[in-house]
């Protein structure tokens, strides 16, 4: 007979990691796994163009229905797991299934964090994370006008842009006084915004939220300075949370989220956990190339492979924000001892800011013209001295490499490269 695998996610992670465990060990488990969405697994990253009307559902779908038959895998879908029992090793579901297990794999993402403020719960709030939150989006958008999103992160800008294409007067509030604030400096936050307000996004920076109206339905949203935005609909977009409450309720260690060691298991030897759901070493993920790091070390332990750890690699974001290519790495808010190469060409309407110190590249932001993104992240993975190429490292790597050797580039690193293209949603 063989051992029983319960995999408790059906998203990304968990299912990268069974791409991973099939592909070295096909025949190891007998695998049974269980999600809250009544749905296989599909892009959580690709909601934005199924909200703008450029996919469609079954454009994103990763491992539909029939992947899972065909790899002798049980689905339960639309039915997530209430409860771990440790002592008999089993899982209970929310429709009262009892599965055994041998392992357990632990992979149940994040939560979207929702304003604690009055009105948060009325019809017409909602977040922006799986596929009913886009339905209902699109549901309020042929029957409403007026969308509020608040959050001017990656993902509410994302949703600004398909609420606008589908039709509706979109109004953007973000708390602090630029957009995308985590991931670009001033500059290039203000030629973002200045781009998206010309295609008809209205942006209210600086702005805290301090209720939400309505009775019935959302009606407006009040700002702590007493001003009201009137909307139909209102999307948070300011963040997640680990979604670790059924690892705390069964006992597993947990800080801010599931504790896993280097081979991404956890304090009971016979659990893993993956993804958004768990704390490495302190650090949180929400990024989409660390946790396939994550998924290929856990694939590899499961299938008794387990020779790899799992060791944080630094990552550069790099976006597409309704057309516009940015790319940001490294440091770019400029500490003490810092200098600042910039290029700025408006014709292109193309912004570059490299950030030195001690003669090694150390950050960088990149609106417009990504196309030496990779190159440049690769430097800041190697601390290379770039002194011999200062003056023309703005123009990129093909400007840069000589037969010279006093000035000859460091080769582009793979593995590194690869990392840093994987695009991510940020929170």
């Amino acid at each position: 007979m063989k051992p029983r695998l319960v995999v408790i996610g059906n998203g990304m992670a968990g299912m990268r990691t069974i791409d991973e465990l099939l592909a070295l060990a096909p025949d190891l488990y007998d695998i049974t796994v269980f999600g809250a969405e009544p749905h296989g697994n599909y892009n959580r990253i690709l909601l934005s163009p199924v909200l703008a009307g450029e996919k469609q559902i079954a454009d994103i779908m990763l491992h539909p229905r029939e992947w899972y038959a065909e790899n002798g895998i049980t689905l339960h879908a639309g039915d997530p797991v209430t409860r771990i029992d440790r002592v008999k090793r089993k899982v209970h579901s929310r429709d009262g299934i009892e599965v055994p297990y041998d392992r357990l794999l632990i992979a149940t993402g994040s939560k979207p964090f929702m304003l604690p403020v009055p009105g948060n719960t009325l019809p017409g709030v909602i977040a922006f994370r799986d596929i009913q939150d886009v339905e209902s989006m699109m549901v309020a958008a042929r029957d409403h006008r007026r969308a509020v999103v608040i959050g001017g992160g990656l993902l509410g800008l994302e949703a600004a842009n398909g609420l606008l294409r589908q039709g509706m007067e979109v109004t953007v509030l973000h708390v602090a006084d630029a957009l995308l604030n985590r991931q670009l400096d001033k500059p290039a936050a203000a030629m973002l915004k200045q781009a998206l307000e010309s295609r008809g996004l209205r942006f209210l920076l600086g702005a805290s939220t301090a209720a939400i109206l309505g009775e019935d339905r959302v009606t407006g949203v009040q700002l702590s300075d007493g001003s009201v935005i009137n909307a139909d609909l209102v999307v948070m977009t300011i963040g997640v949370r680990p979604n670790a409450e059924l690892a705390r309720a069964a006992g597993l260690h947990c800080d801010q989220a599931i504790v896993v060691d280097d081979t991404l298991q956890t304090y009971d030897p016979r659990i893993y956990a993956v993804g958004e759901c768990v704390q490495h070493r302190r650090a949180l993920f929400g990024l989409v190339a660390p946790i396939w790091d994550q998924a290929r070390v856990c694939g590899a332990h499961l299938a008794g492979a387990g020779h790899r750890r799992y060791v944080q690699q630094a990552t550069a974001t790099k976006l597409k924000v309704t057309g516009i290519d940015l790319y940001s790495a490294g440091d770019i808010i400029g500490e003490a001892g810092t200098e600042d190469l910039v290029l700025r060409d408006p014709a292109r309407d193309v912004y570059k800011r490299l950030v030195l110190k001690e003669g090694q590249l150390v950050g960088a932001v990149l609106y417009g013209d990504v196309r030496d993104g990779n190159w440049y992240f690769d430097l800041i993975q190697q601390r290379a001295n770039v002194t011999g190429i200062r003056d023309r490292l703005l123009f990129g790597q093909a400007f840069c490499e000589t037969d010279d050797d006093n000035v000859k580039s460091p080769a582009l690193n793979t593995a590194a490269s690869v990392r840093a293209a994987d695009t991510a949603q940020a929170a």
